[in-house]
């Protein structure tokens, strides 16, 4: 009886081993994906909002025209630019069952792309150097309030209600203070998207931890995996965009 003790528990632990490896490469290819959506997003940022910087000072511009600069960033197209990302996430959350892994990755790094370009006037308003700056405190921020999620034992699925709620707020927040233009608004929208997304991340993070949990056993366990960590490095990936440019309003020196 003893030694079958003995070989239970040594079972038992070479299957924690087991799903521990696999959590840490699903959440590593979770943080991967997400990684290189960032560099798409940062580089077409850059490049679309060095342009427009240049042209708003009468410089030359290195990739686009005038022309396109002045029809991108005046409307209707502006609005476009700016809401389209999110029509492409809520296409996304509908589409995604029905997409192949690489169709559903191709469509994430699109996205980022055009996240890119909807970003990418910060450039002509902050300075590079608030930007670098604020880029830099997000990251941390999020490192330990991934972190945070990741390793609680405390289940914060409660949170995710009331965080939903609060970015439905936000987004009717935001759209009417586009014709209201109040400081006041604008403060309180900050604030309050700040502590939504930090929320958020730990939120988000642990959930993708969880999902992977109950479907890791099942015979196309893999097979959702994949499309999972997709799905979760999209979470994450607005979280830290969001936390950015929330933080970024309150940190950043105007150029």
């Amino acid at each position: 009886m003893a030694e079958y003790e003995t070989v239970r528990r040594a079972g038992a632990g070479v299957r924690t081993a087991e799903i521990d490896a696999g959590l840490r490469a699903h959440m590593n290819k979770v943080y991967g994906l997400m990684s290189v959506a960032m560099i798409v997003t940062g580089i077409i940022s850059w490049l679309v909002g060095s342009d427009l910087n240049a042209a708003i000072n009468g410089q030359e511009t290195r990739i686009l025209s005038v022309g396109m600069i002045e029809a991108m960033f005046t409307a209707p197209l502006s609005y476009v630019i700016m809401f389209a990302p999110l029509g492409m996430v809520l296409f996304f959350g509908k589409a995604v069952n029905s997409m192949s892994q690489s169709g559903a990755q191709m469509f994430f790094y699109t996205f980022a792309g055009l996240m890119g370009l909807s970003i990418s006037s910060i450039f002509a308003v902050y300075t590079g150097y608030s930007i670098a700056q604020t880029f830099f405190v997000t990251s941390i921020a999020f490192a330990s309030l991934s972190l945070y999620g990741y390793t609680t034992k405390k289940d914060i699925s409660a949170w995710g209600s009331f965080l939903i709620m609060g970015v439905v707020g936000l987004i009717i927040a935001s759209i009417v203070n586009i014709f209201l233009q109040s400081a006041a608004m604008e403060f309180a929208v900050s604030a309050l998207g700040v502590l939504i997304f930090a929320g958020l991340t730990a939120y988000d993070t642990q959930k993708i931890k969880n999902e992977y949990l109950q479907v890791r056993g099942m015979p196309d366990g893999e097979a959702i995996a994949g499309k999972m960590a997709i799905s979760g490095a999209l979470s994450l990936y607005l979280d830290f965009i969001n936390l950015f440019l929330f933080l970024l309003r309150f940190m950043g020196n105007r150029d």
